[in-house]
């Protein structure tokens, strides 16, 4: 079986439309946040080299390290996103006719339901990157790709917001409630901080340039 991001985007795409559960919302969110990385790469890889942008160029290599090491991270939170939801389904599936399986499903439900929760959430925490990553290429990237700038920030925030419902959804069916309550307060941090406000300042800063 190959790799989810060795699969054609058609591929792909028959997947997520099918009835199969996986891959869904949360690869999704990965993947948004994997091509604003990529959006950012682009913009970079534009402006290194450009006379007029000599005194920026430092920047820009430093930036274009950044941008890729996180697009490697998202691309790779694709896949785990689908694996720990393949295992949440195996640990519902497993037996529950004596009390004994009941409690070992529901051990192993928990066990999961944690791990579930924590790739959304690194998720979200590297979508947010993505969106400060965009706002250095939107100030200081090349003009004439300006605008893909612009898409890198959307494409964070939708995967930022995305990844987020992952989190809650998963947060919900947790016995755990300590557990729980932090990761939603470092997720809460992480949207206070990242909000429509950061958002729409970085779209409009890229629309003022075209």
């Amino acid at each position: 079986m190959s790799e989810i991001k060795d699969k054609s985007i058609q591929q792909f795409l028959d997947e997520l439309a099918s009835k199969s559960a996986t891959p869904g919302g949360g690869s999704v969110s990965a993947l948004m946040g994997a091509q604003s990385a990529a959006l950012t790469s682009m913009v970079c890889n534009l402006t290194i080299g450009k006379p007029k942008y000599a005194e920026v160029e430092a920047e820009m290599q430093a930036l274009l390290q950044k941008s890729e090491a996180l697009r490697e991270k998202l691309t790779g939170l694709i896949k785990a996103d689908i694996d720990v939801f393949n295992r949440l389904m195996a640990a519902y599936g497993l037996p529950k006719e004596t009390e004994e399986e009941k409690l070992g499903r529901t051990e192993a439900i928990q066990l999961v339901l944690k791990v579930a929760t924590e790739v959304p959430l690194e998720c979200a925490r590297a979508c947010a990157e993505a969106i400060e990553l965009s706002r250095c290429a939107a100030k200081k990237g090349y003009i004439g790709v300006i605008s893909d700038a612009g898409a890198a920030v959307m494409a964070g925030y939708s995967g930022l917001k995305s990844a987020a419902l992952n989190v809650y959804i998963n947060t919900g069916s947790l016995k755990d409630r300590p557990f729980a309550e932090a990761k939603l307060a470092e997720l809460k941090t992480i949207l206070k901080d990242f909000d429509d406000t950061v958002v729409e300042d970085i779209y409009q800063l890229v629309k003022a340039k075209l």
